[in-house]
């Protein structure tokens, strides 16, 4: 079950690389088509740009994620014994090497784990989950995490957060190109019948990238907090200690110190989307239903 799941996992690596990729090149050809009037130049500085993030993600990912979550590194067990501790025997349970640990001032309780492998890998905890949870609460929190790197979890969502994050870099420059009148020198071009179908759809996709990626994080965060839920129970034979954890964070402040683009990363979505409708593009499952089939174990 578990080198299947891994193995499953390194193919959703490259599915996910090539779905982000299409999009990333797609909204590059928008964004070329709109501005240059060629909609190679812009697939060409995509590409670039893509390849530049991924270079960085798969070199860097740790500390870059870190940095965007403003976490400091934790370098020795008087620092914080018991969150040492945890991660020390939750890694030896699940037969990873021990992962780096860092903590997040932030009073909101979560965590999340990052890294491409699990000889690379790292693990982040609050302020707040340190002094809201018990041990017992703690040790699900952290099992949940070491399932995400024992289960190859966090290249995926390594390489996800790359791409999310280069479509974000591509959006936010049409974004200013338009409010400082770049989009002008096309306005002799506009004429056309297939010229304005073209802008129109260029348009929609720069409008849709942001959307289409937040999905893709969503399908891909959603089945693995399941799974790394009820990987947690199976390392530390305690079903009620992530349950209780469960509830705490879900009743508790938004995360001050989040980056949006990490989001899909922590245990529980850190900004809190409690509306309806906001479910239906929630990079986490409903906190009651992944407490309901924790209950069930």
């Amino acid at each position: 079950m578990l080198y299947d799941q891994i193995a499953m996992n390194k193919r959703r690596t490259g599915y996910v690389m090539f779905g982000f990729g299409v999009l990333v090149l797609a909204l590059g050809a928008a964004l070329g088509y709109l501005f240059w009037n060629s909609w190679i130049s812009g697939t060409v500085i995509a590409a670039v740009v893509a390849v530049v993030y991924m270079l960085i993600m798969i070199s860097q990912s740790t500390n870059v994620v870190m940095s965007m979550n403003h976490a400091h590194e934790i370098t020795d067990v008087s620092q914080a014994p018991q969150l040492w501790h945890l991660v020390e025997d939750m890694a030896l349970v699940a037969q990873v090497p021990m992962p780096r640990v860092f903590i997040i001032d932030d009073p909101s309780p979560n965590a999340f784990a990052t890294g491409n492998d699990p000889q690379h890998a790292a693990v982040a905890a609050t302020t707040g989950i340190l002094e809201r949870l018990n041990r017992e609460e703690l040790e699900g929190v952290i099992g949940h995490e070491m399932s995400h790197v024992r289960n190859y979890d966090i290249r995926l969502q390594t390489i996800a957060l790359a791409l999310s994050a280069a479509i974000s870099l591509l959006v936010n420059f049409a974004s200013n190109w338009f409010w400082w009148g770049g989009g002008r020198r096309r306005d002799d071009d506009r004429d056309s019948g297939g010229n304005v179908i073209g802008i129109v759809i260029s348009i929609f996709l720069v409008i849709l990238a942001p959307l289409a990626a937040s999905i893709a994080q969503m399908a891909l965060s959603r089945n693995r907090e399941y799974l790394a839920d009820a990987a947690s129970v199976e390392l530390t034979r305690n079903p009620q200690g992530l349950i209780n954890a469960l509830r705490k964070i879900d009743d508790s402040e938004p995360m001050q110190a989040a980056d949006p683009n990490s989001a899909a990363l922590y245990i529980s979505d850190p900004f809190k989307h409690q509306k309806k409708f906001a479910e239906l593009f929630a990079t986490h499952p409903p906190i009651a239903d992944r407490i309901a089939r924790l209950e069930k174990m």
